[in-house]
């Protein structure tokens, strides 16, 4: 009976270890998924993903979308945009690895306020994250 008990009293704790599992690629990769931002119109063929880690819990700190006019997020984005297009193409000049690709955005698009309001605060969390000044 003693041998017994100590059997299942042994099996009992090594189960038990294996109960515990330590934050995992899964809880990352979750963290990650809720990091993504993809706003899309398919009848327009636009798309705006963003992935960012941390940028989504910033976001709702920031000021609201109705905060804004259009034309300022326009206006503002495309100065944005213009800037960091430069600095993708002159990689000898500007960091590499923080500017990777152009953005495509068309002055004459309307895009709506989401899209436009998305992209405003991303230059925002890019320029205060990586201390960049566009």
């Amino acid at each position: 009976m003693k041998y017994l008990l100590g059997f299942l009293l042994t099996g009992l704790i090594l189960f038990s270890c294996d109960g515990y599992k330590a934050p995992s690629q899964t809880a990352k990769g979750a963290a990650a998924v809720n990091d993504t931002v993809r706003i899309a119109n398919d009848s327009l063929d636009y798309e705006i993903i963003i992935i960012e880690p941390g940028f989504y819990n910033w976001l709702v700190t920031q000021f609201p979308e109705d905060y804004y006019t259009l034309s300022f997020l326009e206006n503002r984005n495309l100065f944005y945009v213009q800037e960091y297009n430069r600095r993708v193409i002159n990689p000898n000049q500007y960091d590499s690895q923080l500017y990777l690709w152009q953005i495509d955005y068309q002055p004459n698009v309307k895009y709506g306020k989401e899209v436009n309001y998305l992209l405003y605060n991303w230059f925002i969390y890019f320029q205060q994250t990586y201390k960049q000044k566009l």
